[in-house]
């Protein structure tokens, strides 16, 4: 997947997601990419909570999401938060720069 993000200030996290008949020519295979990054979306409610500030955040999918599971795909976008809270925490140490 591709992310976006960026920061908002509506006081929730908000999620967009797309996927386009490039990445799968049946609706059926794009429904269900976006069935899994909804879901990891929603599974990873926690980690966006430790986040300090909210964002939006606009998911692309790619082929290779038809072949995996959630576990993966949830796997995957804890690493984006990681480094979304990573940023986060060096902007901190720059004086909120």
């Amino acid at each position: 997947m591709t992310a976006f993000v960026r920061q908002n200030y509506c006081g929730e996290h908000r999620l967009g997601i797309t996927a386009s008949r490039k990445v799968s020519k049946a609706a059926v295979g794009r429904n269900r990419m976006k069935r899994l990054l909804r879901e990891s979306f929603r599974l990873s409610g926690d980690s966006l909570n430790d986040l300090r500030k909210t964002y939006d955040w606009v998911l692309n999918a790619r082929p290779r999401l038809l072949e995996l599971k959630v576990t993966s795909v949830v796997e995957d976008f804890s690493k984006v938060v990681a480094r979304v809270g990573s940023d986060e925490a060096g902007t901190e140490d720059r004086g909120g720069q």
